[in-house]
């Protein structure tokens, strides 16, 4: 028999963050996914994040579309809303809803299969039009739901378990981000709690759209010799452009650090960012720089992560589009419906 539903009790003296909560509030029902599985790993950061950031779990809205890293919102954040849409939709959902209440915090949570085939052209409009949201690609590489195909994103001359070798050149899903136009762009390994989880609450607190693509190995079929979505792979190919810790606006963290030098980055909302560079010479606010470093990297078979792009003064969509600061159902029918005068106007505009 499978229990899906955690129980209810735990140690009274958990440690809580400022607002009483433990990480028991910010958890979800048990996975079902395959033991070892990569996803599970984000899922654990994403909850330290929220944890960490002291966010309030029924402030966040978790937006997904169809695989097995779509499945995931269902394992953290229990108390918080969330859309399971079709296959490669959850960016227009999560629009449509952000629209309508920009007070709520938008987890997106896709994979190579939902956001880089089937969604390729939902991920692109979500990323040039700035939606105020956290975009997470969980990347294997894989359709693991259909038993092992390659996606979009696998790598050229990458293997399949059964031997077959993949000759498509694969999307490049930070690559994309970058020249669509989005303000936070990161990548990182989901075996990387440390880094990931700064990663997580830096994007949660960005303005605009932030994209984390999270190498994901999938145990079942792509964590053998011979793929480039392994867990032994990226580990011996990792090369980390910086070392991440976030400071808010809030109570400060404490942190432990290496020598090194450290840039601060004032965000569009006021929170900063405290990025301890490994290499001296990459530039944060440079997109440009930032595409060409990927690629060369990639050319050696390297695996670049850790903060890749940050705009100086972020936008979002609601920016662009100058819309009320009060979620829509929160307007009054007055306000909703201003009237046959309004209407005239608004025509009258038109013509």
């Amino acid at each position: 028999m499978t229990y899906l539903a955690k129980p209810q009790f735990h140690h009274p003296d958990l440690p809580k963050n400022t607002l009483g909560y433990t990480r028991r509030d910010y958890e979800g029902k048990i996975s079902t996914l395959c033991a070892g599985c990569g996803h599970d790993s984000i899922t654990a950061s994403i909850i330290e994040a929220c944890f960490e950031l002291a966010i309030e779990p029924h402030k966040v809205a978790k937006i997904s579309g169809i695989g097995c890293s779509s499945k995931t919102p269902d394992y953290f954040l229990n108390a918080s809303h969330g859309f399971n849409s079709v296959h490669g939709r959850m960016p227009s959902v999560l629009t449509g809803a952000n629209l309508a209440n920009r007070d709520l915090i938008y987890l997106g949570v896709s994979g190579d299969g939902d956001s880089a085939s089937i969604g390729l052209g939902q991920f692109a409009h979500c990323m040039r039009r700035g939606v105020n949201m956290v975009y997470i690609v969980e990347n294997n590489g894989v359709y693991g739901l259909t038993k092992g195909q390659f996606s979009a994103t696998a790598d050229r001359g990458s293997r399949s378990k059964r031997g077959v070798i993949n000759t498509d050149s694969a999307i490049d899903m930070v690559g994309l981000a970058l020249q669509l136009g989005a303000t936070f762009v990161a990548r990182s390994f989901s075996g990387d709690k440390n880094q990931l989880v700064p990663i997580i609450k830096a994007a949660i607190e960005h303005k605009g759209a932030a994209l984390i693509d999270v190498i994901s190995p999938c145990v079942a079929f792509n964590n053998h010799a011979g793929s480039t979505k392994s867990f032994d792979y990226v580990r011996e190919h990792n090369e980390a452009v910086n070392r991440l810790d976030v400071i808010t606006g809030r109570a400060p963290i404490k942190i432990d650090y290496a020598p090194g030098s450290v840039e601060l980055v004032e965000q569009h909302d006021g929170t900063t960012l405290a990025l301890r560079k490994l290499n001296d010479e990459y530039d944060v606010h440079d997109r440009l720089a930032a595409m060409s470093f990927i690629q060369q990297h990639a050319a050696k078979g390297q695996i670049v992560t850790g903060l890749l792009y940050v705009e100086r003064e972020p936008d979002d969509l609601h920016g662009h589009l100058n819309t009320v600061t009060t979620p829509l159902n929160a307007l009054n029918e007055k306000e909703l419906c201003p009237g046959a005068a309004v209407l005239d106007k608004v025509n009258a505009g038109l013509r």
